[in-house]
């Protein structure tokens, strides 16, 4: 009984070593040509598109949510294509590379960063530059009365 356990460990670890090696064959026969068909197809689209937005709108995630999603479909259905699998190690390099080139200067909270509206700035400006005015003459009117000082 010992010996059948035995042979039929060796068996079920012989097919998960097969069943590994066959997936990263798999995973690595897609690569070059993967990484080719994002780089060509997918990069160059999103390249064209984002040329078409201004570039002061491109940290702006309402102008470029749609672009975004398009290039993510795009290595999501190359990858379909190529037996590959999604995501993976070629995407995640991919997207920091996109990242790095186009959404660099963004904020994290992916928002454009703008001044707000002068109603609002005006009175942060004003307050503190007409109280810094009265303590200075306030400061003055007292150090010329000298009444009352012995």
């Amino acid at each position: 009984m010992g010996s059948q356990t035995g042979a039929a460990l060796q068996k079920q670890t012989l097919l998960w070593f097969v069943v590994a090696v066959s997936q990263c064959v798999s995973a690595l026969g897609c690569e070059p040509d993967y990484e080719l068909a994002i780089e060509e197809v997918c990069l160059d689209t999103f390249r064209l598109d984002m040329q078409k937005l201004d570039q002061r709108h491109w940290c702006s995630w309402e102008d470029t949510v749609e672009l975004y999603g398009e290039l993510t479909n795009c290595t999501f259905l190359w990858a379909l294509r190529m037996n590959c699998f999604w995501p993976n190690r070629l995407v995640d390099e991919f997207f920091i590379r996109v990242h790095k080139q186009y959404f660099h200067d963004c904020s994290l909270s992916g928002r454009l960063l703008k001044d707000p509206p002068n109603r609002i700035l005006g009175p942060f400006i004003a307050i503190p530059v007409l109280v810094t005015l009265l303590m200075t003459a306030l400061v003055v009117w007292r150090s010329k009365r000298s009444e009352g000082i012995v």
